[in-house]
């Protein structure tokens, strides 16, 4: 296990208490031994209002960070993701946001498949120039048909 991955379940105990965790980023370099920066780092590539988290930093002697979960339904969930992809993903971008919305347990993992094969690079390769837009086009639709029927009849993909 690499040490993002480790701090970042450490944060995410911390979190399971209360949804709410408040750190001090040199006390934690400090009990993992790394760089300050790593735990700048992890929390600002892991923690993310995308995946459903809402960050504040005090700086100065007394400075913290404090990391709240945001509780949302899927509903309002699905909507901030949709609103937030724009005209163009690549399949990364997509791997990304659907990993973040199967963690947090909107979809199953053959949803997940079934989107992730959806919008790859090999079914959209004869698209040419526009392979991203149209990728952003279909992962927004799936997404959007998702919010109005998905898990609400429990469909078995």
């Amino acid at each position: 296990m690499r040490m993002s991955d480790i701090i970042e379940e450490f944060i995410k105990d911390m979190l399971s208490e209360d949804n709410e965790a408040i750190i001090q980023r040199n006390d934690l370099a400090q009990h993992f031994n790394c760089v300050p920066s790593q735990i700048n780092y992890v929390i600002s590539t892991r923690f993310t209002p995308i995946q459903g988290y809402y960050v504040e930093s005090q700086r100065g002697g007394g400075g913290y960070i404090k990391i709240e979960k945001v509780q949302m339904t899927k509903s309002d969930y699905l909507m901030h993701i949709i609103t937030s992809i724009g005209d163009k993903m690549t399949a990364k971008e997509v791997e990304v946001f659907v990993n973040n919305i199967q963690g947090q347990d909107v979809i199953n993992e053959k949803q997940a498949k079934l989107i992730k094969s959806a919008t790859s690079d090999q079914v959209l390769n004869r698209a040419g120039n526009e392979k991203d837009q149209i990728r952003a086009s279909i992962f927004k639709n799936m997404l959007i048909t998702l919010l109005k029927t998905g898990w609400r009849r429990k469909l078995k993909c």
